[in-house]
């Protein structure tokens, strides 16, 4: 019963923290505060009262459209609400799960707090990075350099919660976790950019222009913090297959459209958001990567 507690109550704080990330998507761009003004409509700058800003429950009942101007409020709104609390209440289910034993020692409860609030942080992350490169091609270092550095700090914590709570001499272990674990994460993050970074060099030496954006490295750099590097590039496989199948479905789409076969708006030099494909890559690693993993080693004779 507590574990269906605490999932509800995640999914509930996931879908307010949801609510918060709409509002830093649509004033990020802008250059505008998300603190001040209130939460107001768009298009007719009416400020919304409290019952208009129920997450996803207004939507619904305001049946998509602003209560005073009747302008259509896009699906974004709820689907980002929807998308948080389902993430978070997932991970809470998962992290939850003999959370509430009596025999639990201290340290593995704050162990498993830490990796959920983690979690919280690393998922709300890649929504916000994903609808971000989706809309407008941008992938600001307001969310991946701090996010990359959370990771590295998460994984210290993890080490050491780790080496205190499996050896009686745990100081020296201690510090020998936590200087194992910032090498190894250094050297992951710095591995996952270079991945990128390489792609692009290439690009450039064969196309002599960007293909890759430095927001992507930093992606993979936040990836690899969270995920470590075998996650990461598994996230990055993902993302290059379901960026791929998109650019199929689009091509397709493009060449049977006349319009689109005008040389000055070539179908072949339209822009995919990478980024987006590698969040939703990091997400499916972060949930199954191990299983996708421990399944292809065993595929591949290892």
């Amino acid at each position: 019963m507590m574990r269906i507690l605490g999932t509800g109550f995640a999914a509930l704080l996931g879908l307010a923290f949801g609510s918060f990330l709409n509002v830093c998507l649509s004033r990020w761009p802008q250059s505008e505060s998300v603190v001040e003004p209130r939460s107001h409509c768009r298009n007719c700058i009416h400020t919304l009262t409290w019952w208009e800003n129920i997450p996803l429950l207004s939507w619904l009942v305001l049946r998509g459209r602003c209560r005073n101007c009747r302008t259509v409020i896009p699906l974004r709104y709820p689907l980002v609400e929807f998308a948080v609390g389902v993430l978070w209440a997932i991970a809470a289910w998962q992290s939850l799960q003999g959370f509430f034993d009596p025999d639990l020692s201290v340290l593995a409860l704050y162990g498993q707090l830490a990796t959920l609030i983690g979690q919280f942080i690393f998922y709300w992350l890649l929504v916000a990075l994903a609808l971000l490169d989706a809309e407008h091609f941008w992938l600001p270092d307001r969310l991946t350099l701090p996010g990359t550095a959370l990771g590295l700090i998460f994984a210290l914590l993890g080490a050491v919660l780790g080496s205190f709570s499996t050896a009686h001499d745990s100081v020296p272990l201690a510090q020998r976790a936590v200087a194992s674990a910032l090498v190894s994460s250094l050297l992951n993050i710095l591995g996952a950019a270079a991945l990128i970074l390489l792609i692009r060099w290439l690009y450039w030496l064969l196309r002599r222009r960007e293909g890759l954006g430095l927001g992507d490295a930093k992606l993979m750099a936040l990836l690899a913090a969270w995920l470590g590097l075998p996650g990461a590039l598994l996230a990055f496989g993902l993302g290059v297959v379901l960026g791929a199948l998109i650019a199929v479905v689009l091509l397709v789409l493009s060449a049977s459209n006349r319009a689109d076969t005008n040389p000055a708006h070539p179908w072949a030099l339209k822009r995919l958001p990478l980024g987006t494909f590698l969040c939703a890559g990091g997400l499916i690693a972060s949930f199954w990567g191990e299983r996708i993993i421990a399944a292809y080693l065993r595929w591949a004779g290892f």
